[in-house]
């Protein structure tokens, strides 16, 4: 008879008790034990969709292998060239974003056009922040994420690793 694990003896009457139940602990992440990195992404000539979806997965932390979903366990995500980002389709003209004003009569829609040349960082942060969880954590999660025009940030202290989006396998 062939041994099934070396805690076992060769024979059936083998106790269970004998075996390490250390190693089947699932660990659980909290906020003192993530590490959390800085990485930097390049939006020119990514569509929005597809950048919001990647760089949400990097917010969450869904990358790891000690992820755990009620935990800030995700990366401080800085996006950069958000003005090159690309709308497919005629998503630029027929697109609207609706906010309302608080009072009678204030409702207020604007189209991609007219938010880039606003306010190119709104479409980014709007598309990642609806892919987010729409709870505490999401808002805190959202707290992560930087996005500026230009190749230019504020954040050069933190040394950012540079991601290229097309390896990152959601």
């Amino acid at each position: 008879m062939v041994s099934l694990h070396p805690l076992f003896s060769e024979r059936r009457d083998c106790n269970i008790d004998q075996m390490n139940t250390l190693s089947y602990k699932t660990i659980s992440a909290n906020k003192e034990t993530v590490v959390k990195e800085w990485l930097l992404i390049d939006a020119e000539n990514q569509p929005v969709g597809r950048l919001a979806s990647k760089v949400a997965y990097l917010l969450r932390g869904k990358h790891k292998t000690n992820f755990t979903p009620h935990v800030d366990c995700g990366d401080n995500v800085i996006v950069i060239n958000a003005e090159k980002v690309l709308l497919t389709g005629n998503k630029f003209e027929d697109k609207e974003y609706v906010r309302h004003t608080g009072y009678p009569g204030g409702q207020r829609s604007f189209s991609p056009r007219q938010m880039m040349a606003k306010k190119p960082e709104f479409i980014v942060e709007k598309a990642v922040k609806g892919m987010l969880p729409k709870n505490r954590l999401g808002r805190e999660l959202f707290r992560n994420l930087n996005v500026y025009t230009g190749a230019e940030h504020p954040h050069q202290a933190q040394q950012p690793k540079p991601i290229d989006l097309n390896t990152i396998n959601e």
